[in-house]
């Protein structure tokens, strides 16, 4: 009963109660010895409002004093711009309500803090995303521009097949440019969950392959060992076969863009447990420790040395997490400086 702040009123009144009522009893037989009864009642009239008085300080004091301290955390936490979480002093576990009010402002306090922290990276991150991308789509913009203008003013004097060749490098960068702008309009549409994945079981081995073979012309001219290993006893499993395979094709991508000459990359399909796993390992140069938790992020883009330097915006990786969680599956990554690294990604069996 006197864990809560009810409690501790309550036995205060009773003793205030009990005070008064032995003070009338001692009074009472005061009056009957010696019986002046007016001024024993004008006593006890004023000693009661005046112990009454005191009781009420007490008590107010008793109430008050933990909610100006906590009152005053408020707005030290306010003035410190919400950078440093409040440390109140408070009973564990809690004693009565301010306590658990106390507690609870604190938690939240912390909870404020860290959130803020979360916001300040996001938009850092953010700020260092459209950076990217912004020398992402000029750098291909000003080349695709330099080119065609080529082609305009000195038109009469190309050959043929220069002509040809500048056209095709123009076509290339703006097919690059394309990319990039589908990127980042499919990374919104499935942030937004406006894609929902058209499920059919299919066996996700020989997708595998075909997309293995779809890379080997560019791995070989990169002087990259493409590999496809699957189990002849993998299940096929449940999930939408162009975003499985769009996911696919970002692995590959990356592993090839951070894998240098010489390098082999190997895409392995087997169960595991009650799941199947795809997994894409390659020899690069590695992930550092500190950065393979953000690897995901579509604001962070992993500086891997010279063959990651390519001028791509990293919105893959943030692409193939979003619909491998659309699918309930989980996509990891190991890595390791010097040795490469391994995306694996699982799924539901059929």
């Amino acid at each position: 009963m006197f864990r809560t702040l009810y409690g501790k009123l309550a036995a205060v009144l009773m003793v205030v109660f009990i005070t008064i009522g032995a003070m009338m009893i001692l009074a009472s037989q005061k009056m009957l010895e010696t019986q002046r009864l007016l001024e024993l009642a004008t006593d006890l009239i004023i000693g009661t409002v005046a112990f009454s008085l005191l009781a009420a300080l007490i008590v107010f004091r008793l109430l008050t004093i933990r909610l100006r301290i906590l009152s005053e955390s408020i707005d030290a936490f306010r003035a410190g711009g919400f950078s440093h979480p409040v440390q109140l002093m408070s009973s564990e576990p809690p004693l009565d309500e301010i306590d658990r009010l106390s507690a609870a402002f604190q938690e939240m306090s912390e909870r404020i803090v860290t959130q803020l922290a979360q916001l300040s990276q996001v938009d850092q991150q953010r700020r260092e995303l459209l950076a990217n991308v912004s020398h992402d789509l000029r750098t291909p913009l000003a080349s695709m521009q330099g080119y065609l203008e080529m082609l305009l003013i000195r038109s009469d004097a190309l050959s043929a097949e220069e002509r040809d060749r500048y056209l095709q490098v123009a076509a290339k960068h703006c097919e690059r440019l394309g990319k990039l702008v589908q990127d980042l309009f499919d990374l919104t549409k499935l942030e937004a969950r406006e894609v929902q994945p058209q499920i059919e079981a299919f066996p996700l081995a020989e997708l595998a392959q075909d997309v293995v073979q779809k890379f080997a012309l560019a791995a070989q001219k990169r002087e990259l060992a493409l590999i496809a290993r699957c189990r002849a006893d993998c299940p096929p499993v449940r999930a939408d076969i162009g975003m499985i395979e769009r996911v696919l094709e970002n692995l590959i991508e990356n592993a090839m863009r951070y894998t240098p000459a010489g390098g082999e990359i190997c895409v392995d399909v087997a169960p595991a447990g009650e799941r199947v796993e795809l997994k894409v390992r390659d020899t690069g140069k590695g992930i550092g420790d500190d950065e393979l938790q953000d690897v995901f992020n579509r604001y962070y883009r992993v500086d891997r040395g010279e063959f990651g330097n390519t001028g791509n915006a990293g919105l893959g990786l943030a692409i193939s997490r979003r619909i491998v969680e659309l699918h309930g599956g989980e996509i990891r990554v190991e890595s390791e400086l010097g040795r490469g690294t391994t995306f694996t990604v699982d799924l539901a069996p059929a």
